[in-house]
């Protein structure tokens, strides 16, 4: 890890001091002395004072003019280690502090926490070398340490637990507690410490579990370089927490990617996998390859295959017009033979008001403005979102789509990937994918362009023209099939995700009239008598270009 001298010696100083401070500890187990006690307690401001230099240092280095050249990530670990250093000392205070009922007390006998402090000076004396020598081994150490540690308390909570229960010297086993809990935050600051390091000497933020599942997925890869040898670029991170990157190897070049890692909760990550092979068995060819499948613990790793191309925004918001025209018509192409291909006669409702109902909560909670009650203007009702919501809820119930298909499921253009040397369509992020009314995705992918924040006229044209010519295919599909309830479920499978996808917009303007179109279709859907249904019309210009 290159660092500055000033941070490196400041660095030096505050890991002396800290380890100081956990022998002194130690030494206090043994001897109760007042002196060692006060010595921990005198010495707060010092510790802290360093912490302080390497974060100003830091700064000052981040916001120099020459900050693009300087190793962002390092100078972000640099100060979370300082931190983290700074918090141990804090934690031997607390010991000092939580040990004045246990003076004499066999709950504290020097046995049991002495062997736990040499673990925690131990960790103390690796960092700077695994630091200065990028030693990743060097770090895991540091970090078995941390496990150590808490798994250890474990062990002492469950000694502890147990004795209270007798309702004997109830204080003393209370104060014993605190202290065992003290020494399981240092295991977790030890923890922190050790993937900062890692993090650096892969390039990404990074912790354990992560790095064990990376190693072990590359594997799969048949790599003849060291994994060390491996360069991994985060590319992206989802919503729901998974993290996303890119594998290269020397012998790529500028070619791409070896292979893309993805980890997060091993329940999405199972569905995605399961959705990827379910796709192979349905229509072979749109979903990736699934190189390796990895689980520790609640957390997974999918080792995917590297797919050629740019995503579908990617080309809307950058491209040609005539590689845009392309990947669209590509598009339609692709989905009307996957709709033929896989179509059920299973008819199925999606469920689209249901589906805004559990997320509104989360659409209020970032824009509370939208949660109103009903009204009356001039003795007129005005009914407030949720109560609009509740009646189309109950309208939709007697709505069915004609058949069912396999969608994507989560159809943003993100998740679409055109390849244009091949001229092929891929699809990625899996996980919800199933039968269901390809209305679904249809309203999906039209929103997905709506909700571009982009203010540019021509652009933001561009962007529109894309969603009306997506819904004019789409529209002639339901011609050909005889659906004749198409424009009404597309209606509410629009209403539900112009209201949902405001969750994730602050802009209160967009987030404003996207709410108000998903309100406005949701009226327009209620006046229609359901006996009329195939009648009903999408005043399409109108929400998308007005």
């Amino acid at each position: 890890m290159d660092i500055q001298k000033t941070i490196r010696d400041n660095l030096h100083f505050l890991t002396a001091e800290v380890d100081s401070q956990v022998s002194n500890l130690q030494d206090f187990f043994e001897t109760s002395s007042v002196t060692l006690a006060q010595r921990i307690l005198d010495r707060s401001g010092y510790a802290y004072n360093l912490k302080m230099r390497i974060h100003e240092n830091c700064l000052t280095n981040l916001t120099d003019n020459k900050a693009g050249e300087i190793d962002r990530l390092s100078l972000r670990s640099v100060e979370s280690i300082a931190t983290d250093l700074d918090r141990i000392a804090e934690l031997c205070r607390d010991c000092i502090h939580r040990m004045g009922d246990l003076q004499g007390s066999h709950y504290l006998p020097c046995a049991t926490y002495g062997p736990l402090l040499d673990r925690v000076s131990q960790g103390i004396g690796l960092i700077e070398k695994a630091m200065q020598d990028n030693d990743t081994q060097l770090a895991l150490k540091i970090g078995r340490i941390g496990r150590h540690l808490n798994q250890a308390y474990k062990k002492l909570l469950k000694n502890y637990t147990k004795e209270l229960k007798q309702k004997k010297d109830t204080e003393e086993l209370i104060s014993a507690l605190f202290v065992a809990q003290c020494m399981e935050q240092m295991g977790g600051v030890i923890l922190n410490i050790s993937e900062a390091i890692i993090s650096v000497n892969l390039g990404q933020p990074v912790n354990t579990e992560r790095y064990h599942s990376l190693r072990a997925s590359v594997e799969q890869l048949g790599a003849e370089e060291a994994f060390s040898d491996l360069t991994i670029e985060r590319i992206a991170e989802t919503r729901s927490g998974s993290g996303i990157s890119g594998i290269s190897s020397p012998e790529q070049g500028d070619e791409g990617y070896v292979a893309i890692f993805k980890d997060g909760k091993k329940r999405k990550l199972k569905d995605e996998r399961e959705g990827v092979e379910s796709w192979h068995d349905i229509y072979p060819g749109l979903a990736p390859r699934i190189l390796s499948y990895k689980k520790r613990g609640q957390s997974a790793a999918l080792l995917i295959e590297h797919l050629a191309g740019q995503t579908f925004e990617q080309i809307l918001l950058h491209e040609s017009p005539a590689l845009l025209e392309e990947a669209l018509n590509q598009l339609s192409s692709t989905l009307q033979s996957v709709w033929q291909e896989t179509r059920s006669k299973k008819r199925v409702s999606a469920k689209y008001m249901q589906q805004l109902g559990k997320r509104l909560p989360e659409v209020y909670a970032i824009h509370p403005e939208f949660q109103q009650s009903d009204s009356r203007v001039c003795g007129h009702l005005v009914p407030s979102f949720d109560t609009l919501l509740q009646r189309a809820e109950d309208y939709e119930a007697g709505i069915r789509g004609p058949f069912s298909v396999y969608i994507h499921g989560d159809f943003n253009l993100d998740n679409i990937i055109y390849d244009p040397v091949e001229q092929r369509i891929n699809f990625i992020d899996l996980h919800r994918s199933r039968y269901m009314d390809y209305v679904q995705d249809i309203s999906v992918f039209m929103v997905s362009n709506y909700r571009q924040q982009i203010l540019d006229a021509p652009l933001r044209r561009r962007i529109m023209k894309v969603a009306l010519d997506f819904y004019r295919f789409a529209g002639s599909y339901a011609e050909k099939v005889y659906d004749k309830t198409f424009e009404l479920r597309l209606a509410l499978g629009l209403a539900r995700s112009f209201a949902t996808s405001t969750r994730f917009i602050l802009d209160k303007s967009l987030a404003r009239a996207m709410f108000m179109r998903s309100r406005y279709l949701i009226e327009r859907v209620l006046e229609t008598d359901p006996k009329q249904a195939a009648h009903f019309h999408i005043p399409i210009k109108e929400i998308f270009i007005a």
